[in-house]
């Protein structure tokens, strides 16, 4: 699932009229790096919530689909069955019916272009009894002081003297989004807007959240001028073997 509901408040004026996930990095829309990822590594059943200038978002899914055979992208209407963007949790459990056992979420507005969504890891996932396992970033300048902790045996802390920040990437067990851990109803037909950090804590309280720390090219696109900076870096070399 690849959340691109929010309204970025934050990028404005360029979200004004361009819904965030779909701003230009590089040379193409932000939330087409991460579906080009996870179709190439396998994972072929995208699933994209929406509220925000959604039209646009339906547009581009419904072309991307039509431009890579073999995969679906199923679009979640937050905006269109309610008015308004339902946050993390509760746009997560709005699209549970349309998501399998297990299942990746992520942000659209987040750039990791060397992020490698594994099969590998879904497997280790899969066999752990984890109700979630989640990617950490070294904390950037806007979130000095991070999110969670990792502790020795890679599990995420909610209490811990070093934090680390969130990618936003995670393997999530649907049990997590259904009672008792979730009190919104399976589906959330009644449009509950709730955020994923408490319910992430609550878990990683019960030693049922596992975590590793991802060192690659991250960067949280949430103002224009980080758009800025990220389009004028130079890219990186390709460390493809080659052809």
């Amino acid at each position: 699932m690849i959340l691109a509901a929010g309204r970025g408040m934050r990028m404005r004026p360029l979200t004004d009229e361009t819904p965030k996930p779909l701003l230009a990095v590089r040379g193409k829309p932000l939330i087409q790096w991460p579906m080009e990822s996870l179709a190439a590594a396998g994972f072929n059943r995208l699933v994209v919530n929406t509220a925000w200038l959604g039209e646009q978002l339906h547009a581009f899914c419904a072309d991307w689909q039509a431009r890579h055979a073999g995969n679906t992208v199923t679009v979640s209407r937050e905006g269109q069955d309610f008015g308004y963007a339902l946050e993390t949790a509760g746009g997560i459990a709005r699209a549970l019916p349309l998501l399998g056992a297990v299942f990746w979420v992520l942000a659209g507005d987040v750039f990791v272009p060397e992020f490698s969504f594994s099969q590998d890891s879904v497997a280790r996932f899969q066999a752990s009894g984890q109700l979630a396992h989640i990617w950490l970033v070294p904390n950037p300048p806007h979130n000095p002081r991070g999110d969670f902790g990792l502790s020795p045996e890679g599990l995420a802390q909610n209490q811990a003297d070093v934090k680390h920040t969130y990618s936003t990437i995670g393997l999530y067990r649907r049990e997590l989004f259904e009672p008792p851990w979730c009190e919104i109803i399976p589906g959330n037909p009644q449009g509950t807007a709730e955020p994923l950090a408490p319910l992430l804590r609550r878990a990683m309280d019960a030693g049922l959240v596992s975590a590793e720390l991802y060192r690659g090219p991250w960067v949280d696109v949430g103002t224009p001028e980080r758009l800025s900076e990220l389009d004028a870096r130079p890219e990186p070399p390709s460390t493809s073997p080659p052809q």
